[in-house]
């Protein structure tokens, strides 16, 4: 799934899984995918985070652009290729307390810097199409927003594919309260620049009267229907409309079963390793334990219609195939992840006190994530926490490994876990490659791509915030911590919860691995760059560990004063760097005014002379620290 390509930090594992689906899809006669997902999603409760790349603008317009070329190929008319839609134009990952199709409020400077930026970027790499998002923005919904598609997407960045709106986006203008009738739904869009109509069929039943009514103009047809012409052009169904036969289907081939088990890999995200627990001894014997430990069709994820499950492998098939040599008891405890009864606990503790290791697989079905699936309360649903507690009782070091659409609450389950591997529904080979991570055949390298909140209060929190004029200090007072009868100004007046502090569970570009990775010698080429001059600086990162690793070596930037306030940090680089046991590697960034450039008080997109400080480390919340200035 999307949000766990994301987490892989890898541009290519990205554009070959594009590329991959592409294949497989037109061997089905289907042309075109609506795909990427690029809404900068800050909300966990909003089920469709499971489509987006995360919170980031940066990492989602890179792996955006990296997806759209994937799918689209070296040009559209190739066999091999399919047309992108960048969706969900705009604003959608942002709505109102994570309820899906909810309104959006986001300001012009926002939108400009952080929410349209992955659009751009992927319009760039030369995505054939845009679909309307569903939400309103301040009031004017997307699907009728003239300053969106023709000044945004056709005068500035030359946009010349065609724009479709989302499922009925259009009409649903009316409850909106932006447009009266269907008629004026099918008026609002044409004028707006939306080429072609999903499902609700305004255009066809209202646009040859309103073209006689001089209510919408010939011209506007004629671009309209030129819009959706040129990329049919382009893609070749006049020349060759039809899907090929007579050839074997690579559907399930070895290649692509082989590609979707390294990015399963590549995805996995190592949370907690107490004593070294992982990678496991292949000698010793496991209880596997949970309700996602076999569940073939919720291991595929969301938006899954024609998913096979015969053909996932979960974790207890890939024990009984591939890892046979594997000394295990299998308990599942629970039915399903909403299950609610513990009458199999007791045989779920006997089963691990068998056991030199407990390994206990938890998270959400498939269908609690995606479209319509928001949740106010993202914790391990049901009893499965319950299950992972009293596991405890057997008194066996205890592995969690997390299957899920989204970022779950899990602090109050990590005091029951040694060590924590977290998989965003890894799909039809998610089982054999948890296992290829478990027993250290391979080595976890995935990054988070969204911040982990402690608890659902803290949504939103995000790691390139504003600064605020009081930020809250590292070690804020604790609600425990409170005297009786405390003065008002006692504890800080500074910008924090007093029950969960200031900072995340886990933050963005957070991530472990079986091996450490140290960081030193961090230079800059210059301690002041001219606008025309390249920054260049230099890291030197180490393997100090035992296994052969790869780290996503991550740069960030704040801009320290600006003419708005500008993000604590932001993202502007990164790289994967895998070294052997001992060996180090000169890794090296350039930084341009260009990537210093934001939309500042008068909404033009520039830099401006100043200050910045610069990280280079292993997520967004440590790292090696430098400064320099840009000149005017």
């Amino acid at each position: 799934m999307p949000l766990g390509q994301a987490a892989s930090f890898d541009d290519e594992l990205v554009k070959n899984a594009a590329n991959i689906a592409a294949v497989e899809s037109r061997e089905k006669g289907i042309n075109w995918t609506f795909a990427p997902m690029l809404d900068i999603s800050r909300d966990a409760r909003w089920g469709r985070i499971a489509e987006s790349l995360g919170e980031d603008p940066y990492l989602a317009g890179r792996l955006g652009a990296a997806m759209v070329r994937g799918f689209q190929g070296n040009k559209l008319s190739d066999p091999t290729s399919i047309a992108a839609c960048l969706k969900h134009f705009v604003g959608y990952g942002a709505a109102e307390g994570g309820r899906d199709y909810n309104s959006t409020n986001i300001p012009i400077h926002l939108l400009r810097n952080a929410y349209l930026e992955p659009f751009r970027k992927s319009v760039e790499a030369g995505a054939a199409t845009v679909m309307t998002s569903f939400n309103d923005n301040d009031g004017i919904p997307a699907s009728g927003n003239s300053f969106l598609l023709k000044q945004v997407l056709r005068k500035e960045w030359k946009f010349d594919g065609f724009v479709v709106s989302d499922w009925a986006s259009m009409s649903e203008m009316i409850p909106h309260g932006f447009a009266a009738d269907r008629k004026e739904v099918a008026s609002l869009s044409a004028n707006a620049g939306l080429d072609m109509e999903m499902v609700s069929q305004t255009y066809i039943q209202n646009l040859a009267q309103l073209v006689k009514d001089g209510k919408v103009s010939l011209q506007t047809i004629d671009e309209l229907v030129k819009n959706i012409l040129r990329i049919k052009f382009r893609m070749g169904l006049f020349e060759n409309p039809f899907a090929p036969t007579g050839q074997p289907t690579k559907v399930y081939s070895a290649a692509h079963l082989a590609a979707a088990r390294d990015a399963a890999i590549k995805s996995a995200v190592l949370l907690k390793n107490n004593n070294q627990l992982l990678p496991l001894d292949a000698g010793k014997k496991i209880a596997v334990i949970g309700p996602m430990a076999d569940a073939p069709h919720d291991q595929m994820g969301t938006w899954v219609f024609d998913g096979q499950k015969e053909h996932t492998v979960t974790p207890l098939k890939a024990l009984q195939t591939e890892y046979k040599n594997i000394n295990y008891v299998y308990e599942p405890a629970l039915a399903f992840s909403r299950d609610k009864n513990k009458g199999n606990f007791d045989k779920a503790i006997a089963a691990a006190k068998q056991a030199d290791v407990v390994v206990v697989f938890l998270g959400e079905e498939a269908i609690l994530s995606g479209e319509a699936h928001s949740l106010s309360n993202i914790n391990l649903i049901g009893v499965q926490s319950d299950l992972l507690a009293a596991l405890k009782a057997a008194n066996k070091p205890v592995v969690l490994v997390i299957m899920a659409g989204r970022p779950l609450t899990i602090e109050r389950d990590l005091p029951y876990a040694d060590a924590v591997l977290y998989n965003f529904h890894p799909g039809t080979m998610g089982g054999p490659a948890i296992l290829d991570l478990l027993y250290g055949k391979a080595t976890p390298g995935g990054k988070l791509p969204v911040t982990f909140v402690r608890e659902v209060g803290q949504i939103p929190m995000y790691y390139n915030h504003n600064n605020t004029g009081r930020p809250g200090p590292k070690n804020p007072m604790k609600l425990d911590d409170i005297p009786l009868e405390a003065k008002q100004s006692s504890l800080g007046n500074s910008s924090f919860y007093l029950d969960s502090g200031r900072d995340p569970l886990f933050p963005f570009g957070y991530g472990l691995s079986y091996t450490s990775f140290e960081y030193n010698d961090l230079k800059l080429s210059a301690a002041k760059i001219a606008p025309r001059e390249k920054l260049k600086l230099s890291v030197t990162l180490k393997n100090t560990g035992k296994y052969e690793g790869t780290e996503v070596v991550q740069l960030y930037v704040q801009d320290v004063a600006g003419s708005i306030a500008r993000p604590v940090k932001e993202l502007k680089g990164y790289q994967k760097i895998s070294l052997k046991p001992g060996e180090s590697k000169l890794v090296t960034f350039e930084l341009s005014s260009a990537d210093l450039a934001f939309y500042g008080l008068d909404l033009v997109k520039k830099y401006e002379s100043g200050m910045f400080n610069i990280w280079v480390g292993g997520n967004s919340d440590s790292g090696l620290k430098s400064s320099f200035s840009l000149t005017e």
